[in-house]
């Protein structure tokens, strides 16, 4: 995001004088646009049609979402490639006994949640170009240096806790590019897009784990290999991104300066504000204070937990469980990633469709319960081995849930300090999902981990539960906004633009301005819930 500088006085004063944005210079142009972001009235004639709308939507994808894409890709593959080397000499190979894989596992989590009140802070203070960069080549330098130099259970230990460290802004910078960029209509299949990059990490990783397991090196355990070959890649894309990442709408390189204009114009109708470097204490108590804002926690934390079985223990629940062998595991989750691709793209494709998360989100809840109750239920013999799989794959379906939940959130909160502190919270509530699976998932409960799939049913069965209440508080709440519109000679029930699938200028019908300015979903009486 911008800083608004002294001279956008000035170029107020000259948009007044001009009669088009074609005017303005290029430094001019993207002040303006950051004072467009402020809200604040710079009298430009600016008015984004349709087809600007699309030719923009066309360029931001080209530009952020290739970015988002990549850099989620190789933060999950980073991430979960353990779960793939468990099952190829890990655990042997640098000695490690009772719960030191379990603690490997779970380390990155305990320094991801410990970071996150930092991680708020930077995401408000400073630029999103300079962030990612930095976080991407330290967390790549830790793959490659210190996973793919360590060789005791002290050394994975450490680079495990900086990576997690490292990675700890990725989701909630990720969430906070995809609303300033996109409307909220587009919000949902752009979340999906660069989270279905976990499930592409999946499909792509385990043939290169799997080439990499044939290989046999004096110098180098096999897992190392792994290790250095990500990490050098992470730190290629990491140093590439300074060039390839951009701040905010109204400082698109990518964009003409009248593009800039309007590509700020098309996100009135969110009511969601863009820029603002001012941390916000009152929007962090207003967060605080909100039932929506723990029931998101709870089920941040629910669906984590479900989603760390698969990530940590996929390769050794197929090894031990269905009786598979290593390379028969490793090769299994490819599929497991296809299937996790397919239910990303296609839940949140129905989610746009139909402008409904809510109900989508609790029939991937039920799939999830059906497969984890496979996974118990069935005997362990080798007549259930079809039947343990096709529970194990039904697990994929969790992953589907975490993009329709992060813009749920998002779509249900503004303010630009409030939403730093509902994604880096969702971060930390991740982690402490991830964190409570290891611990699950005992080394008594080894090697099928019946008893611990047991409780993960039991959580997931609670999340279901959570998601009803969710539903009703939200109803609840949009009936408490529309009864204030009345109230204040207001339409009780504006249309809601920025749900359309097609571009409509954000008028004074729905009070535009309102949308560019820092205020939270509380203070502007115009902003709408989302089901």
């Amino acid at each position: 995001m911008a800083h608004i500088t002294e001279k956008t006085d000035a170029v107020t004063h000259s948009a007044h004088s001009e009669s088009s944005a074609e005017h303005i210079d290029h430094a001019g142009a993207a002040e303006l646009a950051v004072a467009m972001e402020k809200g604040k009235d710079v009298g430009a004639e600016v008015h984004c049609s349709d087809a600007d709308n699309k030719r923009i939507l066309r360029k931001t994808d080209l530009w952020m979402l290739s970015l988002l894409c990549m850099v989620y890709f190789l933060q999950s593959a980073d991430k979960g490639i353990i779960g793939l080397t468990a099952v190829y000499g890990l655990k042997k190979d640098a000695h490690l006994a009772g719960n030191d894989y379990s603690n490997i596992g779970n380390i990155g989590y305990y320094a991801q949640l410990g970071v996150q009140p930092l991680a708020a802070y930077i995401l408000v203070k400073l630029r999103y170009r300079y962030v990612l960069p930095v976080i991407i080549t330290c967390w790549g330098i830790s793959v490659a240096g210190g996973l793919g130099g360590s060789r005791n259970y002290a050394g994975l230990l450490a680079s495990r806790f900086f990576l997690g460290a490292f990675e700890a802004a990725v989701v909630p910078l990720f969430s906070m590019i995809t609303i300033a960029f996109y409307r909220r209509s587009e919000q949902p299949f752009r979340v999906a897009c660069w989270y279905s990059c976990y499930g592409l990490s999946t499909l792509i990783s385990a043939p290169i784990v799997y080439g990499f397991g044939r290989v046999h090196s004096a110098t180098l355990y096999r897992y190392q290999v792994v290790y250095l070959f990500f990490g050098l890649l992470t730190i290629v894309i990491g140093l590439a991104t300074y060039w390839w990442a951009h701040d905010s709408p109204g400082e698109a390189r990518y964009l003409s300066p009248e593009d800039r204009l309007k590509a700020v114009d098309r996100l009135k109708a969110n009511q969601q504000g863009i820029s603002s470097h001012k941390f916000n204490w009152s929007q962090v108590f207003e967060a605080w204070t909100e039932p929506k804002y723990y029931l998101y926690m709870i089920m941040v934390i629910a669906v984590n937990a479900g989603a760390s079985v698969s990530s940590v223990f996929g390769a050794i629940i197929l090894q031990s469980l269905a009786g598979y062998t290593a390379d028969q595991a490793v090769l299994l989750n490819i599929p497991f990633g296809a299937l996790q691709v397919v239910s990303i793209l296609g839940a949140s494709w129905l989610a746009y469709r139909f402008k409904r998360k809510s109900p989508f989100f609790l029939g991937l809840v039920t799939i999830v319960i059906i497969g984890v109750a496979l996974l118990v239920g069935l005997p362990k013999t080798k007549a259930n081995k079809g039947g343990l799989l096709a529970g194990y794959y039904l697990i994929a379906f969790v992953y589907a849930i975490n993009p329709l939940l992060i813009s749920w959130m998002g779509g249900n909160c503004a303010g630009q300090t409030k939403k730093a502190v509902y994604y880096t919270s969702f971060n930390a509530a991740n982690s402490v999902g991830n964190i409570i699976t290891p611990y699950i998932f005992n080394s008594k409960f080894a090697p099928q981990y019946v008893n611990a799939l047991k409780g993960i049913l039991i959580i997931w069965c609670i999340l279901w539960g959570v998601v009803v209440l969710q539903i009703l508080l939200i109803t609840r709440m949009q009936k408490q906004k529309a009864n204030a519109r009345e109230a204040a000679g207001l339409p009780r029930d504006p249309p809601d633009l920025s749900m359309s699938g097609h571009f409509h200028e954000a008028g004074t019908e729905v009070h535009g301005e309102h949308g560019l300015r820092d205020e939270t979903d509380k203070q502007n009486i115009y902003f709408q819930y989302l089901l």
